[in-house]
């Protein structure tokens, strides 16, 4: 394996870990924002981790949009090294 698939593995992982975590605080801010119950201080938690976790979700996916792009490019412009001369 080298450097290029290394880092594509290891981003694809992270990625995916984000996605997860995203969707974690997704349901923990729905869960606080929609409990029964007549505090105002953990429904207006549950709506910020809601808020953070949009935000976090926007922010990931124009990251990983990015980093796509910078990789397709690099690959449409990498040229392989010629072999060495042979004497």
């Amino acid at each position: 394996m080298d450097l290029v698939e290394f880092v594509k593995n290891v981003t694809v992982q992270v990625v995916v870990v984000a996605w997860a975590l995203f969707f974690l605080s997704w349901v923990v801010g729905w869960a606080l924002k929609g409990l029964p119950i007549p505090s105002t201080r953990i429904k207006k938690t549950g709506e910020k981790i809601l808020e953070d976790g949009v935000w976090a979700a926007f922010w990931l996916a124009v990251g990983s949009s990015v980093f796509a792009l910078v990789s397709y490019i690099a690959s449409a412009v990498y040229q392989p090294l010629p072999p060495p001369p042979t004497p």
